[in-house]
């Protein structure tokens, strides 16, 4: 099966001010999804590491660190309201342009350093032994569920999701639920086209430690994984 890896890394982040190429124990945080994906291509697995980003800084820390940027985003894909399928298409159309053709997309966004190449080896072996889809990773939930969730119906007022959250149903007897934590997607190129998805409705999944699955979004977050890494 030939593989695409995709790291997706736009310039823009509120939150935390250039995210993607932020410092992280010494390194810019794309490196580590670089290197992870490099590790991947060594050794067979992956046949081509993409970063797609509209970003000319990103791209040149991004060769620097040897991944192929071989063109820039156009904007229309590139801002806040830009759903992700749209650079998946683009990217595979550059390459098919090229008569280069794809059997699978391995998605690996910046954000998740903590994932581990013992595990996208396991999730690529999953999923080429399977007939499926789509692969995610996941974390398993123990607490949060329906029974514990409410939706805001005014400033003040709150309802709940289910309505047997207040009947006294144990926490060991409504069951752990799995949780999508971003860190690994692969998916089926025809089915990338086809549905213009990137997760079908049953897909595979690998599981994660609810610590390795810390997602970076705020500043917080960073904090966290740097005394994680930056030992």
């Amino acid at each position: 099966m030939k593989i695409l890896t995709i790291i997706p890394a736009r310039c823009g982040s509120k939150a935390i001010k250039e995210k993607n190429i932020v410092d992280l124990c010494g390194k810019p945080l794309i490196a580590y999804s670089i290197e992870q994906a490099l590790a991947l291509k060594s050794s067979g697995l992956v046949d081509e590491v993409l970063v797609s980003t509209d970003c000319e800084k990103i791209a040149n820390i991004a060769k620097e660190y040897k991944a192929s940027v071989p063109f820039l985003r156009p904007e229309n894909i590139s801002g806040d309201k830009a759903k992700s399928i749209e650079f998946y298409l683009h990217a595979l159309e550059y390459y098919e342009n090229r008569d280069i053709y794809f059997d699978a997309v391995l998605l690996l966004q910046p954000t998740s350093p903590l994932r581990s190449i013992e595990l996208l080896k396991n999730s690529l072996d999953i999923f080429i032994k399977s007939n499926r889809d789509s692969l995610i990773s996941v974390y398993k939930e123990e607490y949060i569920n329906d029974l514990v969730m409410y939706k805001s119906v005014s400033s003040c007022e709150l309802k709940a999701l289910n309505p047997l959250h207040n009947k006294g149903v144990r926490r060991q007897d409504h069951g752990s639920t799995f949780v999508r934590n971003g860190a690994i997607y692969i998916t089926k190129t025809q089915y990338i086209k086809k549905e213009h998805q990137i997760i079908s409705d049953e897909p595979l999944f690998i599981e994660m430690s609810k610590s390795d699955s810390i997602n970076i979004d705020t500043q917080e977050d960073l904090e966290i994984i740097r005394r994680i890494l930056c030992k």
